[in-house]
């Protein structure tokens, strides 16, 4: 079975209802990222990031994946299908992709600050005093600016043994993310589907669709599923 890798961002679940801090002018929900996704944030203002990603949560718990997240789910019929997010959202789980690859963390997880390995599922809100069970505060379990992205090296092994990539809602500016393109076999089918397409030099193969996640996704998943 062919293997295809789905690298989504922040456009893929736009349409859900998930502010991106791409559309939001440099400000996220009306903060300096830096103030909220930063080691440099946390240690100035701990209450505050603890407030923005409680409100993020309570977003994320409102809204429903889209059809692009749902066409993803008929691939895997006739592909071996690995979901690479950049998205901190569970909308691909709930939709019911199996195998998803969280560069950025999740919203609906917290780990200790004293101890990382130990990490917790989390939907309530998060605060002060929350403690792991070695007594040391909770914090969003978010890959923050600056830190370590520690599931990049499985995402690039993924894309160097593809066989088909789509990259889905994404600006292809973050980085190391945004890397990955490079990792690919040159010769295999790649698809971009975005309504603003990112300036990508000297990529083979290379299929742009211009279009929203939820009207873009669903046309080549039907392509793809009708010429396996």
């Amino acid at each position: 079975m062919k293997k295809i890798v789905v690298l989504t961002g922040a456009g893929m679940s736009a349409e859900s209802g998930i502010s991106t801090f791409r559309d939001a002018g440099g400000l996220w929900e009306g903060h300096d990222v830096t103030e909220v996704a930063s080691p440099e944030g946390w240690a100035a203002n701990q209450e505050l990031v603890l407030d923005f990603y409680n409100q993020r949560r309570k977003n994320l718990l409102s809204v429903n994946p889209n059809p692009g997240h749902e066409a993803l789910v008929a691939l895997e019929a006739s592909y071996d299908v690995t979901i690479v997010t950049q998205n901190i959202d569970n909308l691909h789980e709930r939709a019911g992709s199996q195998k998803i690859v969280h560069l950025h963390g999740e919203l609906l997880k917290v780990r200790s600050t004293g101890d990382p390995s130990l990490i917790y599922e989390w939907k309530e809100d998060l605060n002060t005093g929350d403690l792991c069970e070695k007594g040391h505060q909770l914090r969003p379990h978010i890959v923050w600016f600056g830190e370590a992205v520690p599931m990049i090296e499985r995402a690039v092994e993924l894309c160097a043994y593809a066989d088909i990539l789509m990259i889905i809602g994404t600006s292809m500016a973050v980085y190391p993310a945004a890397s990955l393109i490079r990792y690919v076999p040159q010769h295999i089918p790649k698809y971009i589907i975005d309504p603003n397409i990112p300036e990508i030099n000297r990529i083979p193969h290379l299929v742009k669709v211009p279009e929203k996640a939820s009207t873009g996704v669903p046309k080549i998943v039907q392509e793809l599923v009708n010429n396996p």
